[in-house]
């Protein structure tokens, strides 16, 4: 585990979030440290992407404060948030590439956007952030042209083009075949291993969970009911915890399907 007990990298003080009568996130404190892979779990529409947004200052919260590297930033206007925003890397639950642009042009697009480089630097470094996912050779297609596991894995090098310092995981493997998953399982393993990055990973995917993380946070209405190791999942007794992991229906699930 890297980082000590002090290296925190993104800190959640009292998090609040509504829409409407929905309570979202419900005073939320989390702490997330430098170099770990969290990952967040819990049932649908329990604030796992509300979370990221929040993380991103994409969300503002109704109360409460967020922190990058111990600065306030949900308080920050767009123009200063820039240079933050800079130093994440965000992976899409659906890629979200662009159809008309090749891969070449996807893996490019942060840094035309967001970098310095010049130009004719760019192929290079495309080719090296699409070698470390292993789809260097496909520059010239595009989207519609390749798997959606392939997709999955361009927007993946486009996440990590600017080098950032965190990378944000809504639903890595949703829509992917279990093989297709755990390749996308072993790239966050490896971009955590050689590139150093502190990753949050919201997955619904109890096998990616156990794989990918060092610590798992599980949300359910809003708030942190469970955080631990794998090992903790595992051998949970707390009846929520327990049918979220074995993915098991209660019974006024099932009563309401008798209404």
């Amino acid at each position: 585990m890297n980082g000590s007990n002090n290296d925190v990298i993104i800190e959640l003080r009292g998090v609040s979030k509504r829409f409407g009568s929905l309570v979202v996130l419900d005073k939320l404190d989390l702490a997330l440290k430098k170099g770990m892979t969290t990952v967040v779990i819990g049932e649908s529409g329990t604030g796992k992407s509300v979370l990221l947004k929040h993380i991103l200052a994409l969300m503002r919260p109704d109360s409460g404060e967020v922190y990058f590297h111990g600065r306030r930033i949900d308080n920050k206007n767009e123009r200063e948030l820039v240079d933050v925003r800079r130093r994440f890397g965000m992976l899409f639950q659906l890629g979200a590439l662009f159809d008309s642009m090749t891969v070449q042009e996807n893996v490019a697009f942060p840094l035309t956007e967001h970098s310095d480089k010049p130009p004719e630097d760019l192929p290079a470094i495309v080719a090296q952030k699409l070698k470390m996912v292993g789809l260097d050779g496909l520059q010239n297609r595009h989207p519609g042209e390749i798997s959606g596991g392939q997709r999955k894995r361009v927007a993946l090098a486009r996440a990590i083009a600017l080098s950032p310092e965190v990378v944000l995981y809504d639903e890595p493997t949703t829509g992917l075949d279990p093989v297709r998953s755990d390749v996308i399982n072993e790239l966050i393993l490896k971009l955590r291993r050689e590139l150093d990055v502190t990753s949050v990973v919201v997955t619904h995917d109890i096998t990616s969970a156990y794989k990918v993380g060092d610590r798992i946070v599980m949300l359910h209405h809003g708030k942190v009911i469970a955080d631990g190791s794998p090992e903790f999942y595992r051998t949970s007794s707390d009846p929520r915890v327990r049918r979220f992991v074995d993915g098991k229906a209660d019974a006024r699930d099932l009563a309401a399907l008798d209404d």
